[in-house]
């Protein structure tokens, strides 16, 4: 029997995919390679010199004024980045709200992040 390990990947969501520091924010929207829209949300992106995609969300409480709904978004950036984390290359994207989502279904939202998602992959 041999020991193979299978090359799966794995779908996690690292400290090492986050932008942590001001700083780091800072590079990407002083100087953003693109930026993709959307309806409510919009993402800077720029490529960086890690080895891995990393995300950072910037959402205020002058448009997302409710903890809950800030956390909702936060976390569904995160699920969709996770899962698409493998095929984005070595970016940072920042996420910010545009306008107000008091009237968009967790479904819209979704489809909102895909769609910046796949414009990213595909640029």
């Amino acid at each position: 029997m041999s020991n193979n390990i299978s090359a799966t990947p794995t779908y996690r969501f690292t400290k090492e995919q986050r932008l942590l520091t001001p700083a780091a924010f800072r590079e990407v929207f002083d100087a953003p390679e693109r930026k993709f829209h959307q309806s409510h949300l919009m993402a800077f992106v720029r490529t960086n010199t890690h080895d891995k995609p990393r995300v950072g969300m910037a959402i205020t409480k002058r448009k997302v004024p409710t903890a809950v709904a800030r956390n909702l978004i936060k976390r569904q950036i995160r699920e969709q980045f996770r899962v698409k984390a493998i095929s984005l290359e070595n970016k940072d994207i920042v996420f910010i709200v545009k306008s107000s989502i008091k009237d968009m279904t967790n479904k819209e939202l979704k489809n909102e992040i895909n769609n910046i998602f796949k414009k990213i992959e595909i640029k």
